[in-house]
């Protein structure tokens, strides 16, 4: 287990575990919290699922370690086997998005950068309407507006964990924006 802040860097680790599996303990303590509430935010899995996925995503990276392409930020490679894993379940459970909840800081972040939101998002009943328009948009959009806004993932990570181009990440988090400002001038609020 990692005590305290542990120097090494993501890709010292990964080298690490391909030597010695108990080292992929430190990994997961590194990164299961991230990844269970990037899975919250991008699916409607609860607890129990998330914890279902974010397992499987560690059998799949120790699987994989020695396919890590050290080219690629460790990061980004790890949020892309996580988002093909959330992707693989939702196919397999059919379901569509349900109730995915964000607090009101994230939704400033969401909102905030390039969209200006009105005092009143505070309100719960705003905060209520926004988590509704950002549940209900397409899951390609919605995953590359959380990865920019909320896990605050550069142009070059999100290439990597999308596996999509520059100018199509681009497009889905500028359509994923107007979708959302369209839905929630539907809804009388302003963002």
């Amino acid at each position: 287990m990692e005590s305290g802040k542990n120097p090494m860097g993501d890709e010292e680790l990964a080298d690490l575990i391909k030597n010695s599996p108990e080292n992929l303990e430190g990994l997961i303590n590194r990164y299961w919290d991230r990844l269970f509430y990037f899975i919250k935010k991008v699916s409607y899995f609860g607890d129990e699922d998330a914890e279902d996925i974010l397992q499987n995503v560690f059998i799949k990276v120790y699987k994989n370690i020695n396919d890590f392409d050290s080219s690629m930020k460790f990061s980004s490679w790890i949020y892309r086997i996580t988002r093909n894993e959330v992707v693989d379940q939702i196919r397999k459970k059919q379901a569509r998005p349900q109730n995915i909840s964000y607090d009101a800081s994230e939704i400033l972040k969401l909102t905030g950068s390039e969209i200006n939101i009105e005092k009143d998002i505070q309100g719960k009943e705003a905060r209520a309407e926004i988590m509704k328009i950002i549940s209900g948009l397409p899951v390609k959009y919605r995953e590359a507006i959380i990865l920019k806004f909320l896990e605050e993932k550069s142009y070059d990570e999100m290439m990597d964990i999308l596996k999509k181009p520059k100018g199509t990440v681009a497009a889905l988090i500028n359509r994923g924006k107007k979708l959302m400002q369209k839905e929630a001038e539907k809804r009388n609020i302003t963002l």
